[in-house]
């Protein structure tokens, strides 16, 4: 069983930089963790659980919340506001019976159908831009 730690994530950046969410709780088997912005509502988030579903199936999912904070001045009083937010889920079922390197397969699969050199999955993604 992994232990709650800090998870780093890697941007896409000309000089890839490597982002650190450090673990916030646990709650109802769903554990947090944050990378501060210095503003709580611009934290950006990710979740991780594993549950056993009631067919007797797992099923892991990663979520990730990335806002987009900017300071409005309203009356002289400055506040900031989100302005928008990327959020995106990555949900894997797997059978009881499957195998370990059946589901390493399947999130190395996966893993490469993000990669940037995936021109096909990713570019759909980043570029919003419809596969025809």
């Amino acid at each position: 069983m992994p232990a709650f730690g800090n998870v780093v994530l890697t941007d896409a950046a000309a000089t890839p930089v490597g982002h650190t969410f450090v673990p916030r709780d646990i709650e109802g088997g769903v554990a947090s963790f944050v990378e501060s912005n210095g503003v709580p509502i611009g934290d950006n988030t990710l979740t991780a659980s594993l549950r056993r579903t009631t067919t007797g199936r797992y099923r892991g999912l990663l979520k990730g919340r990335f806002p987009v904070v900017q300071t409005q001045t309203i009356n002289g009083v400055s506040s900031p506001v989100v302005v928008r937010a990327a959020n995106c889920e990555i949900s894997f079922t797997f059978d009881a019976e499957s195998t370990e390197q059946e589901r390493k397969d399947v999130v190395s699969e996966m893993l490469t159908a993000l990669a940037a050199s995936n021109t096909v999955t990713n570019g759909m993604l980043t570029k919003l831009q419809g596969i025809y």
